[in-house]
């Protein structure tokens, strides 16, 4: 790939008129593809890991930058029930960085220790395990089928309505992302707000999937992945309406 840049600048130095609009077109083509292979290696977000996959979040990603709410602002997230029990925990230290592509939505890797991420990545099957008539895993559908998700049984009486009706979601709870360790959980929106207030998350980026569908950060040790697990069982709460 540099072989070839070089080639092609050394050819538009030949011509003065078109050298700088040609340098600019080649470090523009180069700036893509390396965006486009970093995008497929770090996980697609369920989007196709195609060019055509990449076009379409790439609409999303200006489309967000020009006229996207702050995800930072929990306003809306304020009726409804709340299954967090009393305040959260704050988040020690700043926020994590966030990766520059909204899909998919994730944070610039920290450190975490090889215990504490074991344990929250096999998160949703220990507590599908607890609770066999309430939960199960399956390939997550909001990621592609990339990752296990943590989904509410069909069969529960106690189903949220939403959960039972929304097409996007699919009575997903949540799954962790195995490149950076940040989930996504489906809250209720008074948890949400805590969520977000204590430095723990932030919004979904796509106006057109639930509000309270949120990313949680990444735990960075264990004491973190209580808090992490407390998050994860408000978000079964509020789909199951069975506080676990």
């Amino acid at each position: 790939m540099t072989a070839l840049i070089d080639r092609l600048l050394i050819a538009a130095s030949s011509r003065p008129v078109l050298t700088s609009l040609s340098a600019t077109a080649i470090l523009g083509f180069a700036w893509t593809l390396s965006d486009f292979f970093s995008w497929k290696a770090f996980g697609t977000g369920g989007t196709p890991p195609t060019l055509a996959g990449y076009l379409r979040m790439t609409k999303f990603r200006l489309n967000h930058l020009l006229f996207g709410p702050n995800l930072l602002d929990p306003a809306p997230h304020f009726a409804g029930p709340a299954y967090l029990r009393g305040p959260l925990r704050p988040r020690f230290g700043p926020r994590p960085r966030i990766m520059p592509r909204i899909m998919p939505q994730r944070q610039v890797p920290e450190p975490i220790d090889a215990a504490t991420r074991d344990k929250l990545q096999t998160l949703v099957h220990r507590l599908a395990a607890e609770h066999p008539n309430l939960l199960e895993t399956k390939p997550s559908h909001t990621e592609g089928k990339s990752t296990d998700g943590l989904y509410a049984l069909e069969t529960v009486p106690t189903l949220n309505r939403l959960a039972r009706e929304d097409q996007m979601l699919k009575r997903e709870i949540a799954h962790a992302h195995p490149a950076d360790n940040s989930l996504h959980v489906w809250l209720s929106g008074p948890d949400a707000r805590k969520v977000m207030e204590a430095g723990w998350g932030q919004r979904f980026p796509l106006q057109f999937v639930r509000s309270g569908w949120t990313m949680v950060y990444a735990p960075r040790n264990e004491e973190e992945l209580e808090v992490v697990e407390e998050i994860v069982r408000a978000g079964v709460a509020w789909v199951t309406g069975v506080q676990v």
